[in-house]
């Protein structure tokens, strides 16, 4: 599944061949893939300014004078730029096309989303989907005090407050394995029993991971591609992800893999305490 380093290399991707054109028209070619395409989205569209491309956690925000498109790649989705003539294929389920090229939706699973945020609806913030993430793990308002301060109450194990969104967002299951391998702190450990010194290591090295992410295109793991058609190769840097029963990169010791809230964990034995 796409998680935030992949979104916004996406959006890094697809931003400067959408930022300032109009669109034409969009092609919708199925009625909706995990909720219904918006209704006359082509006409609400057509023949308006894209201003620009943000990102909230997984969500893309394609913003216009008049509301924000909302995209989420799902569990297999990319986005690519192309040429006007270039043939849909069997998963290309969504184009928005503007002047001398389109970007297309392709989504084999069928778990993304296209969805519209009118004005006229309040701040794309508060919408359904939106309004009760975390902060931005790249932005300043991400610190060890927020994962101290807002974890004190949680006995859940910090995997799966991590993952969670509601403190910190878009720190997905890849990221959150290596980010707490990085910090030393085993994935079961009780979130409120973690302490301040120790979440200033997480924190430091949750920033470093997905930064770290980004620069080298995302990983690829089945389907994700960056929207210049090429795979990313963060996946050849991961410590314990997918190394179940291989040795620790730091002390030769195994890799164990657990299941926490049916996902799977790797994490090293002897490096996280």
């Amino acid at each position: 599944m796409p998680e935030l380093p992949e979104v916004e290399v996406t959006r890094r991707g697809v931003a400067p061949y959408l930022e300032g054109q109009v669109v034409d028209t969009v092609v919708m070619r199925r009625s909706g893939l995990r909720w219904p395409f918006p209704v006359d989205l082509a006409q609400t569209l057509r023949n308006q300014t894209i201003r620009s491309l943000g990102r909230r956690g997984k969500y893309l925000l394609i913003k216009f004078d008049h509301g924000t498109l909302i995209i989420h790649l799902g569990m297999s989705g990319h986005l690519r730029i192309l040429p006007l003539t270039t043939p849909a294929q069997k998963h290309d389920h969504f184009d928005l096309i503007v002047e001398k090229q389109l970007m297309r939706m392709t989504d084999p699973r069928r778990f993304g989303a296209v969805l519209w945020h009118g004005c006229d609806e309040g701040l794309v913030e508060e919408h359904v989907l939106l309004h009760h993430l975390g902060v931005e793990p790249l932005e300043a308002l991400f610190s060890a005090q927020l994962l101290h301060q807002q974890s004190r109450k949680r006995s859940a194990p910090i995997k799966q407050v991590l993952l969670s969104g509601d403190i910190v967002v878009g720190v997905g299951n890849i990221y959150a394995c290596e980010s707490l391998f990085r910090a030393g702190i085993n994935p079961k450990t009780p979130a409120q029993r973690i302490s301040l010194t120790r979440y200033e290591k997480l924190a430091q090295a949750i920033r470093h991971i997905l930064a770290n992410a980004i620069e080298h295109g995302g990983s690829t793991l089945r389907d994700f591609l960056g929207a210049d058609g090429q795979a990313g190769y963060f996946q050849q840097s991961y410590f314990v992800y997918d190394r179940a029963g291989q040795p620790c990169r730091l002390c030769k010791g195994h890799v164990r893999q657990i299941k926490q809230g049916q996902r799977s964990t790797f994490y090293c034995v002897n490096c996280q305490k």
